[in-house]
């Protein structure tokens, strides 16, 4: 038995002739093994009564025949419907089944069954016991045993008897637990459940919130984790693609020693984060791969959403753990959350000016000292705001000085209070318009009373007819308004004015990134006027991301073909 961990590609079994072809193509793709999901196929009747035994042995003949051909090693499984499958037959047909492919001349490498059948009688257990490779089994059989475990609710309270009953039978050769995640914390006790593993050992979290769990299998020692040919073939909620598993996240570069990133926030399934850092991990040779580590927030309760952020950070920082978690970029909506609490309960020193003033922080680091093999302690943690560099960087290369300009800044958010910041700190005066009016006063307020000594800027709130009627050197937009399935796609956040009301030199900056033309930056170049896309702020906070993990600059221009490249599709 190889010691990595494989990838097994599931196949839903419909048509024998596309299954072997999709087979085919998951060996070529690089898959170590796949998995013939039967629960349909073997059901397959040419009538509505229970089917003839000339029936059950011509369904248990086609699936042989599959097995026969395989291009790679296989899983046979049929699913019953009360375990996620879609098998509504007999269970003595099912193992029937099992002996037969167990004592085919070409048998599969595994057959997966359900710890609840396996244990539901003794006739069972007996006749599944003769079909794989058991300690008392006087034939020589080479089909191995998968007891296995699936709650698409959620963690099963019986978790912990579940395990050691699969892990005690002798027959069983790979224990399979499978359960939907409800948060990254229930990845940390299935990564728990593998370093405690008496035998090989499948530990998966379903859904959105398991994804970290497939990713990371090769970290903790997992059996195999699996991956589906397409998007829409996948067989259990949360799968991504092989090709996603390979080439995104470097799945076979991932080792015990691997550093964790991650982008904390909610939702972050759209994030182009895990593509770059990724990308630029792999160009410079870092041990390292980035995930997405979705963390709940809920507007209408902020003392939940508080906890929820602070809970999993904690979990993430748990240095008993060996999770070998070294940063995260922090988007919408935790990072003025991160200011607060990181801050106060995570930092060994205060978070530099910028996120203090700021109050909002994107970018997290946590450097650890090795003391043994099963022990390490923290060793310098810090956060910091790479928008506020990212946007410097823009606005001093349009604007050549940012003293006494006149900027107007759209939004009241965070990246909002990261230029506005920049923008102030710089000399500038800054105007601040957003749809709710009360927002925007008490932005000015609080950035007013926090301002640093001796700027000679000026910051103050304006009505939307105002930031039409005035005259500014830069527009900044940061709201979603223009964004690519977000609440106005199509929508201006502030009216282009022609060319003649505004010098030709005057700056329009999206903070949008998707689309890369935003309305209002194609309006803006309709008129004339010089833009900075979105695109440009992402890479450059990212490239200053990248560069404090790893203490080396982004490669040149990676990030910015990675992205144009991925949005131009």
């Amino acid at each position: 038995m190889t010691n990595k961990t494989q990838i097994c590609v599931p196949l839903m079994v419909e048509d024998h002739s596309e299954t072997l072809r999709d087979a085919t193509l998951a060996a070529e793709h690089g898959a170590d093994m796949v998995e013939y999901r039967v629960d349909v196929f073997f059901e397959d009747r040419s009538d509505d009564e229970k089917g003839t035994v000339e029936q059950l042995h011509d369904r248990i003949d086609r699936i042989l025949d599959l097995v026969e051909v395989s291009p790679l090693p296989c899983i046979v499984t049929c699913r019953p419907h009360w375990e996620g499958g879609e098998y509504h037959g007999d269970d003595d047909e099912r193992v029937a089944l099992f002996e037969a492919l167990g004592t085919a001349e070409k048998p599969p490498a595994y057959i997966d069954v359900e710890l609840a059948t396996y244990t539901r009688s003794k006739n069972i257990r007996q006749k599944i016991n003769l079909a794989v490779n058991h300690p008392k089994q006087v034939r020589a059989v080479t089909t191995r045993l998968i007891l296995s475990s699936h709650d698409f609710e959620g963690r099963p309270s019986d978790l912990t008897r579940k395990i050691i009953a699969m892990q005690d039978e002798p027959a069983c050769s790979v224990v399979k637990i499978a359960y939907r995640a409800r948060s990254i914390r229930d990845n940390l006790e299935l990564f728990e459940i593998l370093g405690d593993r008496q035998k090989p050992t499948i530990a998966l979290g379903m859904g959105e919130f398991g994804l970290m769990s497939r990713i990371l299998a090769p970290k903790f020692g997992g059996f195999l984790t699996f991956a589906s040919l397409r998007d829409e073939s996948t067989t259990a909620p949360g799968q991504i693609t092989i090709d996603e598993l390979l080439n995104l996240y470097r799945f076979r570069s991932i080792t015990p020693t691997t550093k964790v990133y991650g982008i904390i926030g909610w939702p972050v399934t759209q994030s182009m984060s895990p593509m770059v850092h990724n990308a630029g991990f792999e160009k410079i040779g870092w041990d390292g791969v980035y995930v997405p580590m979705p963390v709940v927030a809920d507007p209408t309760d902020e003392q939940a959403s508080d906890a929820s952020f602070i809970v999993t950070l904690s979990t993430l920082l748990d240095n008993e753990r060996r999770f070998g978690f070294c940063g995260a970029s922090i988007t919408i909506p935790h990072k003025e959350r991160a200011s607060r609490y990181i801050n106060n309960n995570f930092l060994d020193t205060p978070a530099g000016e910028e996120v203090i003033k700021i109050g909002a922080a994107n970018t997290f680091k946590q450097d650890w000292t090795e003391i043994s093999e099963t022990y390490w302690v923290p060793d310098g943690s810090y956060v910091i705001n790479s928008d506020a560099s990212a946007i410097r960087s823009l606005l001093e290369n349009a604007l050549n000085r940012l003293s006494s300009r006149h900027i107007c800044i759209i939004g009241a958010g965070g990246a909002a209070r990261a230029a506005a910041w920049v923008a102030l700190s710089g000399g500038a005066h800054v105007s601040v318009y957003n749809r709710t009016a009360d927002r925007a006063e008490r932005f000015v307020e609080v950035l007013n009373t926090d301002r640093g000594d001796g700027w000679e800027g000026s910051l103050q709130s304006i009505s939307k007819s105002d930031a039409k009627e005035q005259v500014f050197d830069l527009y900044i937009n940061c709201t979603p308004v223009g964004m690519t399935n977000g609440p106005d796609p199509e929508g201006l956040s502030i009216p282009i004015p022609d060319m003649g009301n505004l010098a030709p030199e005057t700056v329009f900056f999206d903070t949008v990134y998707n689309p890369i033309e935003t309305p209002m930056l194609k309006a803006a170049k309709e008129r004339g006027y010089r833009t900075i896309d979105g695109v440009q702020m992402f890479v450059k906070q990212a490239e200053a991301q990248f560069e404090i993990w790893t203490g080396t600059s982004a490669p040149d221009g990676l990030f910015d073909r990675l992205v144009r490249k991925k949005l131009s599709n």
